[in-house]
C-alpha cells in the first residue's frame, strides 16, 4: 500500500512539473503522440529525483544479482547514478560515440568480461535506445539482458526487447500513468479516451531481433558470408554433408597423401602442420592441390602466425614452404595486434585467402583469458573478406552468422590427453557449444581402419547439426 502510494506521489509529482504533457508530440521513434513524457526536466527537482530513484531501488535495483548498473545515455545518467550511489553497485557508462583519441572506448569505467550489467531507461518506446546500449555491451563481453525503465509507453518496445533476450521491469505503464491522472483529476476522460484508443492504435515499429547461428543452415549462412572462403567452406559442407575437418599430423608425405585419398571424400577441411613434415617438398604441394581439387576439400595450413606483420607476411609468403601459395587459409594469433592482419589482408594479390583467428584454445592450463577473446573477435571486424572465422571452444564467442566457429579437440568420447590436451563428444562440441567445423586428429589417424573412423565421426558430427538446426535439442 505504501509503495502504491508513493506511485501515484510521483505521478502527480510528475504532472506538476511537466514531465508527463498532452498535447501532439513526435517520439523518437518517429511516432506521433497526443502524450509526452520528458523526464529531462527532472534534474532541476531533487525532490522528484530523490522519489524516482527509491522506488527503482525498491522495485528492482535491491534484490537484483547485477555486477553493474548502466544508465542510458543521457536522460537516465542521473537516475542510474543516484542509484548506483543508494545500492553501493559500480555504474558504467555508455558513449554516444566513441572517442576519436586515448582509449576510443565506447563503455567508460571497470569492469570484467562475464559481469552482469542492469540498464536504467527513462521511457521506451520502441526499446532502441535501450537496444543501443545492449549491443555496446554485450560487445565488451558483459552480460546484459535485464533493464528497468520509469515508464512503459506500451506500444511495442517491451515486446522488442523481450525478443531480443533482454527482459524489462517499468514503474509504470502508459494506462497505468493515465490513470492515477485521470482518478485525480489532472486530465478528463476524453483525454483519457484519447490516450487509450492511441495506445491501441499505433505500435512503434519493430527491432531487427539478433540472428541465431546456432538455429541457421549452412546453406543460409553461406549467403550471409562476406569472407569467400567461409563461403566456400559453408558450400561445401552442404553439399558433402560434412563439418568434419581432418587434422593430418604426420610426417611423412606419402602417409598424408595416402590417407586424404582415403578419407577426402568425407571432410570439409584438412589441418595441416607443415612445419612437421620430414621430406616436404613441391611435389607434395602439387598433389595436395590436386587432392582437394578432385575430392572437394579445402586446405587450412595451422601456422598460428604470431609475429608483427613484416616477418608474418615474409612467413606466410617466403621460405621453403611458401604458404600463401596453396593454402586456402591458415590459422593466426592476436597477440601481435592489428598488424599482423593488416600483412596478410594485403598480400593475396586477389586470391581467395581466409585466416581463423585464435579466440580459445582447448589445451588445459592456456593463458588466453575471457577478455583477451572479446578483443580478438573485435579485430576482426575490421577485416570481412579475409577473416573465415574463429578458433574457439563456446557458442558465445562470437555471433556473426557469417564467420565460422572451428573447434579442435573432438573425440567420440571425453578424455584428456597427457599433454593437457582436452577432448570433448560431437554432442557438447556441436549441440552445446556451437561448433560449426570440428577437428579431428589422432581419433582418426591412429586408428586401424581411418576411413571406417572417419565416416564414424563425420555421420555423428553431422546428426549433431542436424539436431541442432532443427532445434529439438534436449
Amino acid at each position: 500500500m505504501v509503495y502504491d502510494n508513493k506511485l501515484q506521489e510521483l505521478a502527480l509529482k510528475l504532472f506538476s512539473i511537466d514531465a508527463v504533457k498532452f498535447g501532439e508530440f513526435m517520439t523518437k521513434s518517429g511516432i506521433k503522440t497526443p502524450v509526452y513524457f520528458d523526464l529531462r526536466v527532472i534534474v532541476s527537482y531533487p525532490a522528484v529525483m530523490d522519489l524516482i530513484s527509491t522506488l527503482l531501488y525498491e522495485f528492482a535495483v535491491k534484490d537484483s544479482k547485477c555486477d553493474h548498473l548502466c544508465g542510458v545515455p543521457y536522460t537516465a545518467l542521473p537516475v542510474a547514478t543516484l542509484l548506483s550511489v543508494q545500492a553501493k553497485k559500480p555504474m558504467l557508462m555508455r558513449r554516444k560515440e566513441a572517442k576519436s583519441y586515448g582509449t576510443k572506448k565506447m563503455i567508460e569505467g571497470h569492469y570484467k568480461v562475464g559481469q552482469k550489467c542492469l540498464i536504467i531507461e527513462d521511457v521506451i518506446t520502441s526499446g532502441s535506445s535501450v537496444m543501443e546500449t545492449v549491443k555496446d555491451l554485450r560487445n565488451e563481453g558483459l552480460v546484459s539482458d535485464e533493464a528497468i525503465v520509469i515508464l512503459d509507453r506500451e506500444q511495442g518496445g517491451k515486446e522488442n526487447l523481450e525478443s531480443n533476450n533482454v527482459q524489462v521491469k517499468s514503474l509504470f505503464t502508459m494506462s497505468g500513468l493515465i490513470e492515477i491522472l485521470l482518478a485525480n483529476g489532472k486530465i478528463n476522460q476524453e483525454m483519457a479516451t484519447k490516450v487509450h484508443d492511441y495506445l491501441k492504435g499505433t505500435k512503434a515499429p519493430s527491432t531487427v531481433q539478433p540472428v541465431n547461428r546456432m538455429a541457421l543452415t549452412y546453406e543460409d549462412r553461406s549467403e550471409l558470408a562476406t569472407s569467400p572462403i567461409a563461403k566456400q567452406l559453408f558450400t561445401i559442407m552442404a553439399s558433402k554433408k560434412t563439418n568434419l575437418c581432418l587434422s593430418v599430423d604426420l610426417t611423412s608425405t606419402t602417409k598424408i597423401l595416402d590417407l586424404l585419398e582415403k578419407v577426402g571424400e568425407h571432410i570439409c577441411l584438412v589441418k595441416t602442420h607443415v612445419d612437421i613434415i620430414e621430406d616436404f617438398s613441391e611435389d607434395f604441394i602439387s598433389s595436395l592441390k590436386q587432392l582437394a581439387a578432385r575430392l572437394n576439400f579445402l586446405i587450412l595450413e595451422d601456422r598460428k602466425f604470431a609475429d608483427i606483420g613484416n616477418t608474418v607476411l615474409q612467413q606466410y609468403l617466403k621460405g621453403v614452404y611458401k604458404i600463401g601459395e596453396w593454402a586456402d587459409c591458415v590459422t593466426v594469433h592476436s597477440l601481435p595486434g592489428e598488424g599482423i592482419l593488416k600483412a596478410l589482408n594485403g598480400s593475396t594479390n586477389g586470391v581467395s585467402r581466409g585466416v581463423f583467428l585464435l579466440a580459445e584454445m582447448s589445451c588445459e592450463g592456456n593463458l588466453i583469458t575471457p577478455e583477451y577473446s572479446v578483443a580478438t573477435v573485435k579485430m576482426a571486424e575490421k577485416y570481412p573478406d579475409l577473416i573465415t572465422g574463429f578458433v574457439c571452444q563456446k557458442k558465445d564467442t562470437f555471433s556473426n552468422p557469417g564467420l565460422i566457429q572451428l573447434t579442435p579437440g573432438v573425440q567420440l568420447e571425453n578424455s584428456k590427453d597427457d599433454l593437457g590436451q582436452i577432448y570433448n563428444t560431437p554432442e557438447k562440441v556441436v549441440v552445446e557449444n556451437g561448433g560449426d567445423v570440428m577437428v579431428v586428429g589422432r581419433g582418426i589417424v591412429a586408428a586401424k581402419s581411418p576411413e571406417i573412423q572417419a565416416v564414424i565421426y563425420k555421420d555423428a558430427l553431422w546428426k549433431c547439426y542436424l539436431k541442432r538446426v532443427s532445434g529439438k535439442m534436449e
